[in-house]
């Protein structure tokens, strides 16, 4: 796949310019998204990522299409898991409603550009060494085991975390919010206010969740330039999905159970492509491992289906329990 540096460029252009009209249009001013607004944008974002899956397709080829399609599927399910943690963290911080966009925002920003980040050193390390692909398949089967393990723990204080703990030591903490404002004075001492805090915590969390996110997609692509685009998109309109389907997260019971299938699933993916591409010494000799390869369509079909199931499966839970206690 040939991406030339004017694509690039124009390419990250427009996802800035999404995020600042988004921004402007809807965060600078401070307000509660109701369900009406936030269904309607999350439908725009959504189809701005189809079209541009189709654009793909047309220039690139039904190939690379599939693996947009494939990796961007992949991470809005993992996003979608992520806001678990985003309304236990604006519950921890109790960050008034109507200021929850601003640190959304900020916060899906943050991690674009970690994953930015990430996603570069990934491609540099896959270019230089092919068993990088080991590590990421191992990787990411420890992290779908660990999913499961961990599956209804309560995941702690997240205002305790390492970052916010080291934050309350070297800055001056005042405890009560001062409108959206990240500084405050206070008897003419300037102090940070908890709203500061709450974007540390969900900067520092998403560091963590690219962990996962970039070894799963690179599990399906090895194009840079998809898999950029593929977190982009997907962490664009996070911000009205939450506020859509909070209500509703309590009910997908079963979405770690669905996504840890799918990390296994890209895992013995990854492994199989690195004992393909083989040129460790004490495996095979240094000699390419003769394995079947698992196809971009049956990849896509398994990430839509294991998804549509979990859904399924959670809502029906769900209702055999609200059932019960009535």
């Amino acid at each position: 796949m040939h991406v030339t540096l004017t694509t690039w460029l124009i390419t990250i252009a427009v996802i800035v310019g999404l995020f600042v009209f988004d921004f402007y249009a809807h965060v600078r001013k401070p307000h509660a998204p109701t369900l009406r607004e936030s269904g309607f944008w999350s439908v725009v974002f959504i189809t701005i990522a189809i079209l541009f899956g189709v654009v793909v397709f047309v220039v690139w080829g039904p190939t690379y299409g599939g693996e947009y399609f494939a990796g961007y599927v992949t991470e809005k399910a993992l996003s979608v898991d992520n806001l678990f943690v985003f309304v236990i963290l604006m519950a921890t911080f109790a960050v008034p409603r109507e200021y929850q966009q601003k640190v959304l925002t900020i916060g899906i920003v943050l991690a674009l550009v970690m994953r930015g980040l990430f996603i570069a050193v990934g491609a540099a390390a896959i270019n230089a060494y092919s068993w990088v692909f080991y590590l990421f398949g191992i990787f990411l089967i420890y992290t779908a085991v660990k999913l499961i393990r961990d599956h209804g723990e309560d995941p702690g204080s997240i205002s305790e975390n390492k970052m916010v703990v080291l934050a309350r030591k070297f800055l001056p903490v005042h405890d009560e919010y001062d409108g959206d404002k990240l500084v405050t004075r206070i008897d003419g001492k300037k102090m940070v206010t908890p709203m500061l805090l709450a974007l540390i915590a969900i900067g520092f969390t998403d560091i963590l969740f690219a962990l996962d996110s970039i070894p799963a997609i690179y599990g399906l692509t090895e194009e840079p330039y998809l898999v950029f685009t593929a977190n982009a998109f997907a962490l664009m309109g996070l911000r009205q999905l939450f506020f859509l389907i909070g209500g509703l997260l309590e009910r997908l019971v079963y979405l770690s159970y669905g996504l840890s299938v799918i990390l296994a699933f890209i895992g013995v993916k990854l492994v199989l492509h690195a004992l393909h591409e083989n040129t460790l010494s004490w495996i095979n000799g240094g000699e390419h491992v003769a394995v079947p390869e698992i196809s971009t369509g049956l990849s896509l079909a398994v990430i839509v289906g294991v998804l549509v199931i979990t859904t399924v499966a959670s809502l029906l839970r769900t209702r055999q329990v609200d059932s019960a206690k009535r």
